[in-house]
């Protein structure tokens, strides 16, 4: 039983209050962009890759001045006295709420190393271990650097598929999940090539697509971030699950790589793309400047345009002289394993509902323990939308049960010349 659940009678004074709470903290919470405010003009990709080809690199000027986020500040404290903590949704506004309150805390210390510090709490570091008793961030990205060393060919820029082209195939594929439509439209202008919101999904008109990075750009973008943003404004309760508080970001960058993994569509580039962040992310932390920086991701073998963006991610809200960095990017291996580890564990203990739950809006995975009681009492609403591999569970059982075996495979231990008797 919980509060506002008695005898199966709904009580009506407390939902009211509750969605009144709800609606207020989607208000303010709304205006406090962290990546819409940290994000960098798309017409500094060309000053700086013209000095490059120069051969007399130069560091991006970038004006990102500490937000005045105070009135929200407060606005979100005075919401959080009159919250109700001993239920399970006033709990979670209230760590909603705190979640807002730490990201405007850190857009007001854009360029300074209070910004790190707050970053490295909210995201992590990269010498943070990935959970008690386990390698570290950057052990993890270092490991998966070394073992697909030479694996994976020269990158190259473009696709097989212009704008245009790329467009029809998302639009025919995504036809088959979204009610109304998710409209796939170009822009012009845009730094990414593409972009997945809750309305839409644009790409850049002047680029070329693969079919890998569309199919990645399905599963992972619009399968996973947009759905659950859509459910989450769906709900009939907590409206704010579908807010992308900082506090969820590491669970969804989590279910959205992993959801790469489980359709096939992560690739090598893919997977060292991930890793090398977490490697220029503590580069950074020890003082790289974003040209060094950039030199690391072209060494990789990146092409220009991609270290570019790749170095801009890391330095957005920091300094480009380095030290002060964006540690977003550290999230998401650790999402990955920790909600490999969450899904298996919770179909291992009979909870087969956890997976598809994770879709009923943008949450933490400890969210989706704790918000049980409100599905439970039909207070929450199942997803509207969510992938096909969420609901063939013995796939997905028998998929994360291999995984984890294959976890305690030691491949230096291993050689090819082993596999002669075999």
């Amino acid at each position: 039983m919980i509060d506002g659940v008695s005898d199966g009678a709904i009580d009506g004074v407390v939902l009211k209050r509750l969605r009144e709470q709800d609606r207020a903290l989607v208000k303010v919470a709304r205006k406090i962009r962290v990546l819409g405010t940290l994000g960098w003009p798309p017409e500094h990709e060309a000053t700086f890759l013209a000095s490059v080809r120069a051969g007399a690199p130069a560091l991006p000027v970038i004006d990102t001045p500490p937000a005045d986020l105070s009135e929200h500040k407060t606005a979100l404290h005075d919401l959080r006295v009159g919250l109700d903590t001993g239920h399970p949704a006033g709990a979670f506004l209230d760590r909603t709420a705190a979640s807002y309150l730490e990201a405007a805390e850190m857009l007001e210390r854009a360029g300074t190393p209070a910004f790190t510090e707050i970053a490295c709490a909210v995201y992590g570091a990269p010498d943070e271990p990935i959970h008690p008793g386990s390698p570290t961030h950057l052990d993890a990205a270092s490991h998966f650097i070394r073992v697909t060393e030479g694996c994976a060919p020269p990158v190259t820029d473009g696709g097989d598929m212009n704008a245009e082209e790329a467009a029809a195939w998302l639009r025919e594929r995504l036809g088959d999940h979204f009610l109304p439509a998710l409209p796939v439209e170009l822009g012009e202008g845009m730094a990414p090539l593409a972009t997945a919101g809750s309305k839409r999904v644009r790409l850049r008109a002047d680029a070329r697509f693969s079919a890998v990075q569309l199919a990645q750009l399905l599963e992972h973008e619009a399968l996973v971030h947009t759905a659950t943003k859509r459910n989450g404004r769906a709900q009939p309760l907590l409206t704010s699950l579908g807010l992308s508080s900082p506090r969820t970001t590491c669970a969804q960058e989590g279910l959205a790589t992993l959801a790469e993994m489980i359709t096939d569509t992560m690739d090598l580039h893919r997977l060292r793309r991930i890793a090398l962040r977490i490697l220029a992310v503590d580069a950074g932390l020890e003082g790289a400047d974003f040209i060094e920086v950039f030199q690391l991701f072209r060494e990789a073998g990146q092409s220009e345009s991609e270290s570019y963006h790749s170095a801009a991610r890391i330095f957005r809200g920091g300094d480009v002289r380095g030290g002060v960095v964006f540690t977003k990017d550290v999230v998401y291996l650790k999402g990955m394993l920790s909600t490999h580890t969450f899904l298996l564990k919770a179909m291992q203990e009979g909870r087969r509902d956890a997976p598809l739950r994770l879709f009923a809006g943008r949450m933490t995975l400890g969210d989706a323990l704790a918000l049980e009681p409100l599905f439970e009492a039909g207070l929450m609403a199942p997803p509207i939308t969510a992938p096909d591999w969420v609901f063939n569970q013995e796939c997905l059982a028998a998929y994360l049960a291999w995984t984890a075996f294959n976890d305690r495979i030691q491949l230096h231990c291993v050689s090819l010349e082993d596999f002669r008797d075999f």
